[in-house]
């Protein structure tokens, strides 16, 4: 039997979306779930792997942005 999850991830609907919160650390979250209180929409879906993915490439400081030394 293939569940629901399975399924839209056959069909090539995104099941998960990069979220960003204001420290500008990232997560993922499951499209059919109202996103947490906090949390922003990072602009990229896709499955599971391919949200972790995109996280390894655009999050290159894991410290949050109040922790990191001021640009200039």
């Amino acid at each position: 039997m293939t569940t629901a999850r399975e399924a839209a991830s056959v069909e090539g609907v995104p099941t998960h979306s990069v979220v960003v919160n204001h420290e500008e650390q990232y997560s993922v979250w499951r499209t059919d779930r109202p996103r947490p209180v906090g949390w922003d929409d990072a602009g990229f879906q896709g499955d599971y792997e391919e949200c972790l993915d995109h996280i390894e490439r655009v999050w290159t400081d894991m410290r949050p942005r109040s922790a990191r030394p001021e640009e200039r």
